[in-house]
């Protein structure tokens, strides 16, 4: 049998057919080559129409099936991943009413303030875990405020994996993860929450119907069975948020373990079995895919909406279509470690959370022409990230949890050793990097839903170590993390 992985960028789309009974990936493709519109009609607003998600997929399935020919057809199951917090709204017809709001989209953050406070700190945190922020939840109240039109209109809200998921089978479905990530959830009552629901004005027949991550969650319709060619009732076995996912992929399910990426957002999440949560809600909580009420697992997870964007930025500007991100690595390599004083802080994408809310635009400091060339501006950039990811890190060591070693997909800006390194340099922590993404994971994730591998072991039999990187004394890098510190607190107060 194949397995058949999606993964819901807000980048590209990005699929893996899986042989599962041996564990080899056959074939992936990415769609498009280069980066997804996300429309802005403000600043700090985000937002993509869902049907371009679609057609990408469709443009990427054709890659694959180009590349694997008959086999295609032996496709079992389908697991798919995808960004998290974004809004997807439909009427009574199924047709959109408006763009996604997606997940960098600051709009509803004063939204989530106003109910933080209140909603009140003890109730938010004892039974959120989180303020209701800018997550799904705020976004909703937003339309409700400010398109009372579209409000009405709307039949059933979903999260953007959920909309694959109905497209491909017509079942209006969600997980109980995917309702904890839009701050929907109550992990006091283990239900979602009436009293979110009742403050916000929210009618519990907006969300969809609950079923489990690991299940047959729905069946290919003939009609899109046949548009992309693939056998009718295929079951759509598994699904997740694109971090929760990540964590599967790298087989981080039990407490102590800790998964990071660093793609279109950088993240470090961390596995727990305690319902822990920070007091500011800088980082934040929600349940984690194999979560269950006789043994809980939550997923702690730091985010750093400007990863991506800026590595791009950077190449856009300043190195053009004739460098590849690999000659970007190379480059970097070529400044010594802290990148003689010059700093990168890397926030302009939207809100932050680790910096509770606020957007302070990113910003270079130090910069002297005298002494700095591109090769110091690569490594500040990368050096950069990783300090915001640290700064994460560290927040999460505050609520108690330790981080040793840090598990990765050797892909995206853990591909440059200069990241690697300055990462495990920084936070003290070995670093493991393996064969795998967000697609294969959830290739995975599919077979275990629908029983074909016995157990996660089984799934997870030709996941590969492929590289370790341990920490070194680096007192220049160190050096210059403190001063980056030094500079955020200024730039924060």
């Amino acid at each position: 049998m194949i397995l058949l992985g999606i993964d819901i960028g807000s980048s590209s789309i990005k699929v893996t057919l899986a042989d599962g009974e041996n564990g080899i990936s056959l074939a992936s493709a990415s769609h498009p080559p280069k980066e997804m519109e996300i429309i802005s009609k403000q600043s700090d607003w985000a937002e993509q129409d869902p049907e371009v998600w679609m057609d990408n997929l469709f443009l990427a399935l054709e890659k694959v099936k180009s590349k694997v020919g008959d086999r295609f057809q032996e496709i079992g199951a389908i697991g798919i991943s995808y960004q998290m917090h974004g809004l997807v709204a439909i009427d009574k017809n199924g047709h959109l009413i408006r763009d996604a709001i997606i997940w960098c989209d600051s709009r509803a953050v004063a939204i989530g303030g106003q109910a933080f406070n209140e909603l009140g700190e003890d109730f938010c945190l004892s039974h959120l875990l989180n303020s209701p922020g800018n997550f799904t939840a705020s976004k909703l109240r937003w339309i409700k405020n400010f398109e009372p039109e579209n409000f009405e209109r709307i039949h059933k809200i979903m999260l953007p994996g959920d909309y694959i998921a109905y497209r491909l089978t017509g079942e209006v479905t969600t997980t109980k993860s995917g309702l904890s990530e839009g701050i929907f959830w109550d992990f006091k009552e283990n239900k979602v929450s009436d009293t979110l629901l009742a403050f916000y004005g929210f009618n519990h027949e907006l969300l969809p119907t609950v079923v489990d991550t690991f299940s047959e969650q729905g069946y290919v319709m003939p009609t899109m069975a046949n548009k992309i060619g693939i056998k009718v009732g295929i079951p759509v076995s598994y699904r997740a948020g694109d971090q929760p996912n990540n964590a599967f992929s790298l087989n981080v399910m039990e407490p102590g373990e800790i998964a990071a990426t660093a793609g279109t957002s950088g993240v470090v999440y961390a596995i727990s079995d305690k319902k822990e949560y920070d007091p500011l809600s800088r980082v934040n909580t929600f349940l984690h895919v194999n979560n269950t009420l006789q043994n809980p697992r939550l997923g702690i997870l730091m985010n750093l909406n400007s990863t991506g964007i800026l590595n791009s930025w950077i190449k856009n500007q300043f190195m053009g279509d004739q460098f590849s991100y690999d000659q970007m690595n190379e480059i970097a390599s070529q400044a010594p470690s802290g990148s003689n004083g010059l700093l990168v802080f890397p926030f302009g994408n939207g809100a932050e959370r680790i910096l509770q809310n606020r957007n302070i635009g990113a910003s270079f400091h130090n910069l002297n022409f005298n002494i700095h060339n591109r090769s110091h501006l690569m490594r500040a950039m990368q050096e950069g990230i990783v300090f915001a990811l640290i700064y994460g890190v560290e927040i999460m060591k505050g609520i108690g949890l330790d981080i040793k070693v840090v598990k990765a997909g050797k892909a995206n800006m853990f591909l440059s050793p200069v990241f690697q390194q300055t990462f495990a340099d920084v936070s003290g922590a070995g670093v493991e990097l393996y064969n795998t993404d967000g697609s294969e994971g959830a290739a995975r994730g599919a077979g275990l839903g629908i029983k074909y591998y016995k157990n996660r072991a089984e799934a997870f039999d030709k996941l590969l170590l492929i590289k370790e990187i341990q920490p070194k004394p680096n007192d220049p890098l160190l050096e210059a993390y403190s001063k980056w510190k030094e500079k955020l607190a200024i730039l924060l107060d």
